[in-house]
């Protein structure tokens, strides 16, 4: 990968002048003839300094990444694909590397669709504004969340009640730029690349649990064109990793793109919630003793 620094520091230019040498014997002119004066000699000119370049500012990842979210926010509809790897960490801790297609799209404030077809799933993530449904094709059988309200708010539920989080939903996420900056402790700007011939800027983050790095296209639209996401603290450190193309701001979504109509045969299941941790017990307290009062 090239990338392009910062110049470290100036090149100057340095020009050396030439003067004319002065003859040390003058020929003395004949008597009573006036001698002519001697010419004077031929003005110094200056040229002018060369003037260096500053260079160019560092762009702040924050706002490269701010932009990026921006856009997207501003988008009414939209859709894409992505190619996904996905590692998978096995005996030893040795990891397999898995792919995914995914489709997606996109109608604020309320509807979204995430088709996905891999190599160990392929599911389907579709909200109707009503109503959140996770299918599964490899199984089929499917699950329903009944959830009033925004991309933002089905998210949300999904994600904290029951554990549902779902790759490349939060793009469509009025929330975005929240999500992606909450809990950051290192932002880096590592310079430009290319992403399958795209000039990009490449942008790392850092939080407790993840490693992240954006490649967000350096053209007049900041659109996201690569995603690669460690998990620091697992065994191994996993990566998932995408790749977008596809990019469409003008989409021709029919109505009945988010609703879910199950398959002939398909099995209704229930949505499991995530377990709420006990409240440890106060320091200093006694356990209860088993029979007579207490």
């Amino acid at each position: 990968m090239k990338r392009k620094l910062p110049l470290a520091a100036l090149i100057l230019a340095v020009i050396l002048l030439g003067f004319p040498a002065l003859s040390a014997a003058q020929e003395k002119a004949p008597p009573n003839v006036p001698q002519a004066p001697a010419p004077a000699p031929p003005a110094a000119t200056t040229p002018p300094s060369p003037t260096a370049e500053a260079p160019a500012p560092t762009p702040d990842p924050k706002q490269v990444l701010q932009q990026m979210c921006d856009f997207l926010k501003n988008q009414q509809q939209f859709s894409f694909k992505a190619e996904v790897t996905d590692d998978r960490v096995y005996a030893g801790g040795r990891k397999l590397q898995y792919g995914l297609d995914v489709e997606a799209f996109f109608r604020r404030p309320d509807k979204l669709r995430i088709n996905g077809d891999g190599d160990v799933e392929s599911k389907q993530l579709i909200f109707d504004g009503k109503t959140l449904t996770l299918y599964d094709k490899d199984n089929n059988h499917y699950a329903t969340l009944e959830i009033a309200g925004d991309i933002d708010a089905a998210l949300d539920k999904a994600g904290k009640e029951y554990g549902l989080h779902v790759g490349l939903a939060e793009l469509g996420a009025n929330r975005l730029a929240e999500h992606a900056t909450q809990g950051l402790t290192n932002a880096l700007y590592v310079g430009e690349s290319k992403v399958r011939g795209v000039p990009c800027h490449h942008l790392a983050f850092d939080k407790e649990n993840v490693h992240y790095q954006l490649w967000v296209d350096a053209g007049d639209k900041p659109l996201l064109r690569k995603v690669v996401v460690t998990q620091k603290k697992l065994p191994s450190t996993p990566q998932w990793t995408a790749h977008f193309s596809d990019w469409n701001f003008a989409p021709q979504l029919a109505d009945n793109l988010f609703t879910f109509t199950p398959p002939e045969g398909a099995q209704k299941i229930k949505f499991m919630p995530v377990k709420k941790a006990e409240a440890p017990a106060p320091k200093g307290a006694k356990p209860k003793k088993k029979g007579g009062k207490s």
